[in-house]
Formats: C-alpha cells, structure tokens, sequence
C-alpha cells in the first residue's frame, strides 16, 4: 500500500541518536492517523550507524534504509532519496535529534491548506553563536539575492508535496535552497516555526568549508534561477561593454595614427585595445552557445515541470 507520508533522515555519524530518533518517531507518527514510512539514507557513516539503522529496521515495520559506499553530503542524500520516496507528503528531518518530530502535524496542516513547500524555523534556536551568526548573516543575503522570504534557509525539517521533490536535482550544497527552486517553479511556499533541541549526542557536522561551500552554491541557485533561461543575457552585457570600449579605444587610437602620425606599434593602448574586443567576443560566443544549449533543453527537457494543471 503506498504510503501517505514518507520521512527522509540522512545520517552521518550518528550511532548514539537512531535508535533514540527511530523510537520517537514510532510514537509520534502512529498518532497521525496516515499511513507512512521513513528513509534512513546512511551517507557513509564510519561508526556503527548502520548496524544500529539495521537493527531499528529488524525492530518495527515501515523502515527502508539507503547506505552510500562514502560520505557524498546532504544534497546526493536527499537527492537519492526523493527517487524513491512513496508518499504523497515528503518531509526531511536532520539525524541528530534537534528536530522534534512531534512538530510534523504544522507541516501537514499547512501542506493541506494548498501550499507545496513548508520549511521550518528554528525558533529559538539552541545552537553556539558560532553556527547562529554566520546563519543569520546567510539568511539575509539569501532573501536579498533571491527574493525569498524566510528566516531560516539552513533548516533540514521540511515538507514538500511530491510533485516539488520529484522536479528537484539536488548536488553539492543545493539542499539549502530547495525553498528558492521550488519558487522558482511557481509553487507555493510557508514557513512554520518548530522546536529547536540542543545536540546531545555526535558531533556537529558544520564548518567553514560549508559556509564557503553555501555560498558558493548560492551563486549558482541564482544564476539557474534568473538567467538559466537566458544565458546571452548575462554573458551578452559585459560582452557590449567589452567590445565598445575595445573598438573606441581603436578609433582613438586610428585618429592618433592618421591625423597626427603618431606610431602605435608600441603603444599599450593597442594591445588593450585588442584584448577588450577578443574579450568581448568571447563573452558573446559563451553566451549564444548557452542559448543553443538552453533551446535544446527546452525541447528535449521536461516543460511539464512548469505546468499546475491541464483542464479539458
């Protein structure tokens, strides 16, 4: 029987929290009234995660558990994961133990009240200053560069429909910004707050390199997410201003040459001339060759991912 909810937990490391977590959630979600199953995805744990995962499955019904060969990170998890999901609800939760479980009704009473994409607000959040400044900092940028509105991008307890997890692709550090994906597709976006618990087992798995690595990500979330469509658009601007700057610095230097019979063979302004049309050029041929790739996409693509709904 296909499930109504599906529960997606990637674990990394986190022998001491699943037999804690796995029980929890065998008493809060036994009280929804739906039926549902939860997917443990072990990114290639070097502790004991997965006998323990092994064990909770051996103890109770409903579990189905994904090992990856080596750590791959969050997003390969999740992405692998929302492949094989049955439920018509999907909702993500960290491994740790600081995402309380018995918050999954708020989700499900706002997926039901329309809206595709729900995502939590650790509030207040019981994290070292370490992990909520530079979050905050992340936060407002993301609302800025994006145009999304929530407080709390980094948080893994989400719901989605299943029509937003079977349009996402997920790599890298994408995970963070599936609320700026799923909007991009037009579907409708909420944020609930939820309880936030302190870790008390395993360690942290956030650091400087994911604050870089987000960031960087984020770069590319809004290119994909403004220009992936048309890509002349971003190359074709610093291309125009290349090549005009390149030909006038030319002609100046031609005035030069046939007015006043200067020699320019040795001149730097010719060589900078040059290299600004080259540049130009450049930009142009990288912006139509992504318009050529964009075009065939579209016609070998998946355009229903854009489409609501079709009434004859």
């Amino acid at each position: 029987m296909t499930p109504d909810i599906s529960i997606v937990i990637p674990v990394y490391n986190e022998a001491e929290n699943v037999p804690l977590l796995s029980r929890k959630l065998r008493d809060d979600l036994s009280s929804l009234g739906r039926t549902y199953e939860v997917i443990f995805i072990d990114d290639g744990s070097t502790d004991d995660t997965f006998v323990k995962l092994k064990e909770v499955q051996a103890d109770g019904d409903h579990i189905r558990i994904i090992k990856f060969r080596r750590n791959f990170g969050k997003a390969a998890a999740l992405n692998t994961a929302f492949r094989l999901v049955q439920g018509e609800v999907v909702i993500t939760m960290d491994g740790d133990l600081q995402d309380d479980s018995a918050e999954i009704p708020k989700f499900l009473d706002k997926i039901d009240e329309g809206y595709d994409l729900v995502s939590g607000w650790k509030y207040p959040r019981n994290d070292p200053v370490t992990k909520t400044a530079p979050s905050k900092i992340f936060n407002r940028l993301t609302c800025w560069m994006t145009g999304v509105n929530l407080h709390d991008f980094n948080c893994g307890f989400k719901a989605y429909k299943r029509e937003v997890t079977d349009v996402l692709h997920l790599y890298g550090e994408l995970h963070r910004y599936t609320p700026v994906l799923a909007n991009y597709y037009g579907f409708k976006i909420a944020e609930v707050t939820v309880r936030h618990h302190p870790r008390e087992f395993g360690k942290s798995k956030y650091g400087a390199k994911r604050v870089i690595k987000g960031f960087l990500d984020l770069i590319t979330v809004k290119f994909l997410t403004s220009y992936a469509s048309r890509p002349l658009h971003v190359f074709g601007v610093p291309g125009i201003l290349s090549l005009f700057v390149g030909f006038f610095i030319g002609l100046y230097l031609v005035i030069l040459k046939y007015l006043r019979d200067i020699a320019l063979s040795e001149r730097p302004l010719l060589l900078l001339s040059i290299l600004l049309i080259l540049l130009g050029l450049q930009f142009f041929s990288i912006g139509l060759l992504g318009e050529m790739i964009t075009s065939r996409g579209a016609r070998d693509g998946h355009p229903e991912h854009f489409v609501e709904r079709i009434v004859e």
